[in-house]
């Protein structure tokens, strides 16, 4: 179906709008393809031509069914508008603050209380699925603390949104379910503390914003833990990013933290007046933004809150009393009072109050403060120097103090209250809150909102990674082809943040700069970001910005303070004076290298991104961005090891009002917290799900006749949509689902709706007509019936008259009392009749009743004793008959285990005579093998005889080799003195010359000279050559010697292996005595089959002759006579004799079977017997292909011995071809002397024509410079042989390596010939291990047989197959109804109580005779975990123990019977 048809009249389509960001439209005409033009109608009545794309139409409308949807992943059509107007929908219309989208919760903060919160909304929520109500933030908790209680795995909840969204509230609601859901049972009120972190948290780390009255500004994960019973034991806090700069600053309409404003509305208060606080107007940290009380909210109220909550966790008085203290230490600090003294020095008075009360509070000396707020400490290597500083820079001093104890306060409160709540016992599972900043982007973005955000994008990379794996879960699980989807992935973003050289570490390494500034970093940044990296801005109109392109939106950060922020340093000199504090709290906060606080920093060692280089400076400090992004890593380390959920908080306006939808804002937030993102995997993929029955019954209405008819819906539902939606790859169908692509669904509501309107139109024709009909048929009436009476009217007016209306009167009088009279009389004579009826009927019936009752009383009083009596009598038959059996049953026992020791000890000693016969044999092979050995030994001594020869003829060849390498070397010698001399000669004839000639004879001269060291230097390198060659002429020795030491060592294993081939072929003779035997096998297999058959025979005929004797004996015929059903039943009170007598019926009926399958076992026995002698012949005959294959290998390596001696044969032709190497090296060397001889004569000639003309020194030159040429062309001839030389000696090089070759396969053949000659011996034992086990198993078929044949089988047996056929894929439901929700106690009483045991038996036989052991195992398996899982689950169920354990022993004596051992009883 193409896109364009959807675009048809009457549907309703998105167009976008500068107020309401998407507005509605319907289209007015029909689209067709290539129209520029589509005619909308608005709401509001107009008309409007909306030009169009035709590669990018409006989005469309979903139907109104899809409106207002629980889940915007289960609308048609996913895009932004359709989101935003459910959400408009749900939040403005409905006021429901919750939506889900896919696995995200999308909260909107309404602004106002909502009664949807309390303890019955909890427990209403308690054990739900996610789906099956409301979305809701309990809905989420309680899917998290569901899958953590079923799969063991740890989950995590993470709260994200702008501030004043609603974090930190729905983070509070989330463990408030979680303390309220799992509520353990001790009194250690475990619960209560959690909860009572929250306060303390918020009032130290929240704070008014112009966007919040309650804005977190940190980052929380809380670690709620829970034990083995998914109760809540204790929890654990880890903080983000707190934002310290606020202690000191606001912005305006703005206030610090909670605390401050808390301590000063309780300044009044007796325990609190040491502090010496006032009012909040009255301290610059507290009035800095303007506005110091929010509206509805009481700071001392609060304050006593605060107070309960840290005695709640344990926090004594003076704990709390310290807290307080340094709290109002900052305030005071704050009120410093810092002059400014010329331009370069500042002044602090140590009589100041504030002072005065801040180094009293933290005990410290108030001139010491004074002094080095206004000074600073240089420490170079020479000297150490106090440098004043500004005003502004003592400031900054300040308040950089404030900050740093604020920051170690705040630090050292998380820390005691994860003392508070930790535990003693071990941690089984948790669950972490994670209530985290969202993306910000403020006018003026800084350091802070750089770290938000980069930690929003770690988060985003996460979330879309899980979101994306869901996904793909969701496919497999419905058997749908697998797409990859294309989603954006930030870690491009995420690399330019931390990655190497990336801009955090750009900063950190601006920071170690001693003269480092913000706008240096900034040009690092420049230089290396700008056009490298698509992510990275400069803006247009600053300098002094960056611009990043984040997931959600570009945001400019203003480099400002941005290295002042990194850093967070105190001077050294405040840090020693606040370290020698009387006041132990403050002293501890500057302890060097303190313990970490939190006890995850020891457990766990983070990692950076990337490596980072330290320098080895002792005072390096780790700067905030390196310990927020270590923290980062570990909180995504932390969160990709459990299962997270998503809750995005949303705020829907600035303006705080409730229930106000503000569209411009809340798509900006939907875009930044991936919501969108999330929509925009899922319509890649089949965004609209359906189950076949919600299908079945929505679009039925769009089914034919002939699709209704069939039975299966889902079968139904293929065929419609085969036949609405041509194209296939708009849907698919899963198992349970149909999944559809985006827009199929608004479709399909497109056909149902143009058939409902041709069905309400065909309705209206046929109602309309039918009541135009109606009412013409009843006008029609109303006017036959008006002139029926009008024409009845003036008939009798013109007929009647006054007489004759008084007879008709009169005559009528008299008929109706004459009638009167007539019917009383004949009522009476009835009524009169009737009575005198009952009554005598009533009488006969009463008096038959009596009768009845009479007769019935003395027949009940004679059946009593009557039957008391037969009951006596067939009890007492009836345990005679049982104790006949006991006894003829054990009598027939003890025969038979008399008959089996008899036979066994026959059987011992038939084992002791054929032991004794082995041993003969054995005896006779030892004896052959000691001949043998001795063959062997001389064979080897005229291989060793043989060897030493050869051994001999070698060294003679190789003493002759070395003659001749030193006749080389003499040759040699006298070559480079003859060489020399020429040389010397040369040179003087040379310097001769050159005395004589002028400039350019000296350039001759040059290039001689440069031939003459060229010369030289090939002579070097021929001497080179010649030395290589008398290495090689050594390696070649070695290997000789190597190879005839190798020569002889494959003689020894020739001999051994023709040794071990004989052997062989002696064992290959004993086969044909196993095929002996195994024909024996196969006649005692067919006597033992006559012998079952015989004994089969004899027992059917005792049997009848006992059943004979006791229907004899006993008159079964008379007692069914006089005996009923029911009076059996009733033969004592409790019924025990009858179902005794039924008990006796079911074990017999066991026992038939039993022994049947018994009977069945035997079979399949005999008939593995039989495949087991087949396949024992078909190795015999595999086992002599391996004998001839191995006599094929010998003689393989026979040839492989005479190639090998034909290629040492070939040793002396290379020594031919080495001595004419040196012959061809001879002449070479006869022909340079020639040559040098030619030189002489003619140097001589150009001496004699020197002294001539000019112009026959050129032609002399020329002629000298042939020479020259032809002398370097016959040194390149020389090479050119030196190098054949060189290429016979690697070819000689290379024919030893193929020697060497076929050496290491000769051994490698003669390894694999030995190893196979081992697996052939391991092959016969296992033959012989084979026929042992199956003359055991025959004669345990002998013994079994026999003892069946004591066993008193029925007349008339039934042949069970004794298997329970089933499919593999059933295995699973199998197991599951006939183990896991298997009841014991309707068991024992509907049914036998091993049948669990009888009925996996035969399975286990079923998948038995299919040769199927991968079926056998998995069958085995899952029966033995589902037996394990019904016991962990019910280890205090002692009748479920008893039951499994019964069946279990069962179940093993079964098996053990059909392998042929003994059973034993349970």
């Amino acid at each position: 179906m193409a896109v364009a048809e959807l675009y048809t009249q009457y549907n309703r389509v998105w167009i976008p709008d500068p107020e309401e960001v998407w507005k509605s439209a319907e289209i007015a005409k029909d689209y067709r393809v290539g129209d520029k033009v589509l005619r909308l109608l608005l709401e509001d009545g107009t008309e409007l031509d909306y030009s169009i794309d035709p590669e990018s139409l409006p989005p469309l409308r979903n139907p109104d069914i899809l409106v207002g949807e629980n889940d915007l992943t289960a609308l048609s059509y996913l895009h932004e508008p359709a989101v935003l107007h459910n959400l408009r929908i749900r939040f403005a219309e409905s006021k429901l603050i919750y939506t889900y989208s896919g696995i995200i919760l999308v909260a909107m903060n309404p602004y106002k209380q909502l009664p949807i919160y309390g303890d019955a909304i909890i427990h209403a929520y308690s054990g739900q699925n996610m789906g099956d109500m409301d979305p809701h933030i309990f809905a989420v908790a309680e899917e998290a603390y569901k899958q953590m209680a079923r799969n063991n795995k740890n989950q995590s909840i993470i709260v994200s949104g702008e501030s004043g969204a609603g974090k930190t509230v729905s983070a509070r609601y989330a463990m408030r379910y979680f303390a309220t859901v799992s509520k353990s049972s001790s009194n250690r009120h475990v619960e209560d503390k959690v909860l009572a972190s929250n306060p303390i948290t918020e009032a130290v780390g929240n704070a008014k914003t112009t966007r919040n009255d309650n804005s977190s500004r940190f980052g929380k994960y809380t670690e709620i833990s829970f034990d083995e019973k998914n109760q809540i034991i204790g929890a654990n806090m880890r903080t983000y990013l707190l934002e310290k700069s606020r202690v000191v600053f606001q912005s305006e309409n703005e206030r610090n933290y909670h605390i401050f404003y808390q301590l000063c509305a309780s300044a009044q208060q007796s325990e609190f007046k040491h502090l010496k606080l006032g009012s909040a107007e009255e301290f610059n940290y507290t009035r800095m933004g303007g506005s110091t009380v929010i509206e509805g909210v009481n700071d001392r109220a609060d304050m006593v809150e605060t107070q309960k909550t840290f005695t709640l966790l344990g926090f004594k008085e003076d704990f709390q009393m310290d807290v307080f203290k340094i709290l109002a230490a900052i305030l005071h600090l704050g009120n410093v009072q810092i002059t400014a003294v010329g331009n370069e020095r500042s002044f602090v008075d140590e009589d100041d109050s504030h002072l005065k009360v801040f180094c009293e509070l933290l005990g410290l000396e108030s001139s010491k403060v004074a002094q080095w707020l206004c000074n600073r400490k240089i420490v170079t290597t020479s000297e150490t120097v106090v440098k004043p500083m500004t005003r502004p820079q003592a400031v900054n001093a300040r308040d950089a103090l404030a900050k740093k104890i604020y920051a170690h306060l705040f630090d050292f409160i998380v820390e005691r209250i994860n003392q508070a709540l930790q535990f003693s016992g071990k941690q089984h599972t948790f669950i972490g809150v994670l209530d985290i900043y969202g993306f910000e982007t403020f006018d003026v973005n800084s350091f802070e909102q750089f770290c938000i955000n980069y930690a929003n994008e770690k988060l985003q990379q996460q979330f879309n990674l899980h979101v994306f794996k869901l996904e793909q879960e969701e496919y497999i699980k419905e058997d749908i082809p697998w797409t990859l989807i294309d989603f954006y992935d930030n870690q491009s973003v995420i690399d330019l943040i931390e990655a190497k050289m990336g801009i955090l570490e750009l900063l950190d390494e601006e920071c170690l700069l001693p003269h480092g500034t913000d706008e240096n970093w900034l040009q690092k940044l420049y230089n290396n970001f700008v056009n490298k990296n698509s992510l990275f801005e400069k803006p247009r109109m600053s300098n002094t910005s960056f611009i990043i392109q984040h997931f959600a939106d570009k945001v400019e950060y203003q480099c400002e303070g941005f290295l002042e922020k990194n850093r967070d340093t105190v001077y050294d000199m405040l840090v020693e004076i606040l370290r020698a504090s009387k006041f132990h709290l403050c002293a501890n906060f500057f302890i060097e290298n303190p313990v970490p606080s939190s006890p995850f920093g020891s457990a766990i060692t983070v990692k950076s991104a990337k490596q980072v280089i330290k320098p080895n400076s002792k005072h390096f400090r780790s700067t905030v961005g390196s310990k927020f992004r270590s923290s980062l890593y570990l909180l995504m380390e932390t969160l990709s090891a459990t299962t997270p959920h998503y809750v995005r908080c949303i705020k829907p306006n600035d303006e705080k009002l409730p229930f106000e939808f503000d569209s411009k804002r809340i798509v900006q937030q939907l875009r930044a917290c991936g919501v969108l993102e999330t929509i925009r995997i899922s319509a890649q993929s089949y965004p609209s799900r359906w189950t076949y029955i919600e299908f079945y019954s929505r679009y039925g209405i769009l089914m034919t006749k002939q699709e209704l008819s069939f039975g299966d819906k889902k079968e139904v539902c293929k065929v419609v949509l085969h036949r609405l939606i041509q194209d296939s790859n708009q849907y698919q169908f899963g198992k349970t689902k149909i999944f559809f692509r985006a827009g199929q669904v608004a479709y399909l509501e497109k056909l149902r709706l143009d058939k409902l309107r041709q069905s309400c139109v065909m309705i209206q024709k046929h109602i309309r007509g039918w009541l135009q009909r109606k009412k013409f048929l009843r006008e029609k009436q109303a006017a036959l019936i008006i002139q029926r009476y009008f024409r009845g009217q003036q008939t009798v007016r013109k007929a009647v008259t006054a007489t004759a209306l008084k007879e008709a009167w009169a005559a009528i009088i008299i008929q109706k009392y004459c009638r009167g009279y007539l019917v009383r009389n004949l009522y009476q004579l009835i009524r009169v009749a009737t009575i005198t009826v009952q009554a005598y009927t009533r009488g006969f019936l009463a008096r038959r009743r009596y009768r009845k009752m009479l007769e019935e009383h003395k027949a009940v009083i004679l059946q009593k004793y009557a039957r008391a009596w037969l009951a006596r009598r067939r009890f007492q038959n009836i345990r005679r008959f049982v104790l006949n059996i006991q006894l003829t049953y054990r009598v027939q026992r003890l025969q038979k285990k008399l008959e089996d020791q008899h036979k066994e000890n026959h059987g011992l000693v038939e084992k002791l005579t054929s032991l004794a016969a082995l041993r003969a044999s054995d005896v006779e092979k030892i004896q052959k093998l000691e001949s043998e050995l001795d063959r062997a030994a001389t064979h080897r001594h005229n291989y060793e005889e043989k060897g030493k020869r050869y051994k001999a003829a070698m060294e003679e060849k190789l003493a002759k080799l070395q003659k001749h390498n030193s006749e080389l070397e003499i040759q040699k010698e006298q070559i480079q003195l003859k060489l020399q001399e020429k040389t010397e000669e040369l040179k003087e004839k040379m310097d001769d010359l050159t005395k004589q000639l002028f400039d350019d004879v000296q350039k001759e001269q040059e290039q001689r000279r440069l031939l003459e060291k060229s010369f030289e230097l090939k002579a070097q390198d021929y001497e080179k050559q010649i030395w290589s060659l008398k290495e090689e002429i050594k390696a070649l020795k070695d290997e000789k010697m190597q190879l005839q030491h190798q020569l002889e060592e494959e003689c020894i294993t020739a001999n051994g292996l023709r040794g071990e081939v004989a052997q062989l072929r002696k064992q290959a003779k004993t086969i044909s005595e196993f095929e002996k035997e195994i024909e024996l096998l196969q006649t005692q297999k067919i006597d033992v089959e006559k012998h079952v058959q015989s004994q089969k025979r004899e027992m059917r005929e005792k049997m009848s002759e006992i059943t004979k004797q006791l229907l004899d004996s006993y008159d079964i015929e008379d007692v069914r006579s006089r005996l009923s059903v029911e009076d059996l039943e009733h033969l004592n009170e409790d019924g025990e004799l009858w179902f005794a007598y039924e008990g006796l019926k079911k074990a017999t009926r066991v026992l038939e079977s039993h022994f049947q399958s018994q009977k069945d076992c035997y079979e399949k026995e005999i008939e593995a017997l039989n495949f087991k002698v087949v396949h024992l012949s078909q190795e015999i005959n595999h086992l002599q292909k391996l004998f001839r294959e191995e006599n094929d290998i010998n003689e393989s390596i026979r040839h492989e011995v005479t190639r090998l001696t034909s290629e040492n044969m070939m040793i002396p032709d290379f020594k031919q071809q080495i001595s004419e190497l040196e012959k061809q090296k001879q002449d070479l060397e006869i022909r340079l002397n020639e040559q040098t001889e030619n030189m002489k004569g003619k140097l001589e000639e150009l001496t004699n024509q020197l002294n001539r003309n000019r112009e026959e020194e050129g032609t002399q030159r020329k002629t000298i410079e042939a020479q020259n040429e032809i002398h370097t062309k016959e040194k390149e001839k020389l090479m050119g042989k030196i190098q054949e030389m060189q290429e016979a000696g690697e070819h000689l090089k290379k024919q030893f390596e193929t020697e060497n070759e076929v050496k290491s396969s000769f051994q490698q053949e003669a390894s694999r010939l030995a190893i196979e000659n081992r697996d052939l011996e391991e092959e016969l034992d296992m033959k012989d291990r084979e026929i042992k086990k199956l003359q055991d198993q025959v004669r345990t078929l002998t013994k079994t047989i026999e003892k069946a044949n004591d066993v008193h089988l029925s007349s008339g047996p039934k042949e069970y197959l004794g298997m329970l056929e089933y499919k593999r894929e059933d295995e699973a439901k199998l197991i599951q109804n006939l183990i896991l929700d298997l009841k014991p106690r309707g068991v024992v009483v509907n049914m036998i109580p091993g049948l669990p045991a009888h009925i996996l038996f035969m399975c286990l036989r079923y998948a038995d005779s299919l040769n199927d052991a991968n079926m056998v195992k998995s069958l085995m398996n899952s029966t033995i975990n589902g037996i394990k899982q019904v016991i962990k689950e019910h280890l205090e169920d002692f009748e479920m123990l008893s039951f499994w354990l019964a069946n279990t022993c069962h179940f093993l004596n079964c098996l053990k019977q059909y392998s042929g051992e003994e059973c034993q009883a349970c």
